[in-house]
């Protein structure tokens, strides 16, 4: 059960590389008269949109762990 937050991080940054490179590729296939997405219809600005909120989850996960981990204490102010 331990595991289970990281191998979902792990998917979840997987999603988000995949969508940001389909991003771009998609992008330089329209410049080029192509699609790669005509099943979906999807403009590459709206892939690198998902994958910045998948990223996002991401970054909120990775931060609860490290939370979490520390035993949620807080730094001493000045």
């Amino acid at each position: 059960m331990e595991r289970l937050p990281s191998l979902v991080l792990r998917g979840l940054f997987l999603v988000a590389l995949v969508l940001g490179g389909l991003a771009l590729w998609e992008k330089a296939a329209n410049i080029l008269g192509f699609t790669l997405t005509f099943v979906f219809g999807l403009d590459p600005s709206r892939l690198l949109e998902w994958a910045a909120i998948v990223l996002l989850f991401v970054i909120v996960l990775l931060l609860r762990e490290i939370k979490h981990q520390t035993g949620g204490a807080r730094p001493a102010g000045p």
